[in-house]
């Protein structure tokens, strides 16, 4: 949210003094992340939480300039941001001589319940082309559009790790462990290229302002590096559902 204040202060500063807009628009909804990439899978599978607890409320900020009474282009930031903290599911933690590990919560009480947070950040800045094919006047107006984008985006993972590819044998009773790490893996301040496609429609309630309702698709991907080596490039994606409040200058 942070970024997405700071680039929109830039977006007052910078284009009304270029003459480069024709109206404001403040945006309110619900992002849906897609998440189908690797990482965001083997935490669902893993963890307490799941995918609907990463659906959340999102801002967003646009000028839009007129090129023709039917077309225009529009520069849009928007905000997306989600923490969650949970624990593995059907796992529990002890301490052993060789240092700590998951038991089958099944068979062991254990000492503590291993757990970390998992957090996404995404930041797109994006240009769009919009149409309105019945022009701008009216009881309802119409539009449809997509354009390209840059996304600021950020992942972090903070908590207990169980690394499932390194099996123990718990041998008083032949049963499978894992061992519990202690990770802080952060892919910060990371940009991405990507793309959108949106429709909606305005209703006019005074001359210079309309209500918009608007449904967004955000196709992106971003390459995982180091934090987490190994894990195919992670899913932007995602889906907007807003409610817009615009002022026509």
């Amino acid at each position: 949210m942070k970024k997405s204040l700071i680039l929109f202060l830039a977006l007052i500063f910078l284009i009304p003094s270029l003459a480069f807009s024709n109206i404001f628009t403040f945006k309110a909804g619900l992002f849906i992340p897609r998440a189908q990439s690797d990482l965001w899978t083997t935490e669902f599978e893993n963890m307490s939480f799941s995918k609907t607890n990463y659906t959340t409320t999102n801002f967003g900020f646009a000028y839009e300039y007129f090129l023709t009474r039917e077309a225009s282009l529009v520069i849009g930031v928007d905000s997306y941001s989600k923490n969650k903290f949970g624990s593995y599911e059907g796992l529990v933690g002890f301490e052993l001589i060789e240092g700590y590990f998951a038991f089958p919560i099944e068979d062991y009480e254990g000492n503590y319940f291993p757990a970390h947070a998992f957090n996404i950040s995404i930041t797109p800045i994006q240009l769009s082309l919009k149409l309105t094919p019945m022009g701008r006047t009216g009881k309802f107006i119409p539009y449809v559009g997509g354009g390209v984008g840059l996304y600021l985006w950020n992942v972090r993972l903070n908590g207990d790790l169980v690394d499932f590819d390194d099996v123990w044998v718990y041998v008083p009773d032949g049963i499978d462990i894992y061992p519990i790490t202690t990770v802080d893996a952060w892919e910060s301040n990371r940009i991405s290229f990507g793309y959108h496609a949106f429709g909606g429609i305005m209703v006019p309630f005074t001359k210079r302002m309309t209500f918009e309702v608007e449904f967004k698709y955000n196709r992106a991907q971003g390459e995982l590096k180091e934090a987490f080596e190994g894990f195919e490039p992670f899913d932007l994606s995602g889906y907007q559902i807003s409610l817009g409040l615009n002022y026509w200058f």
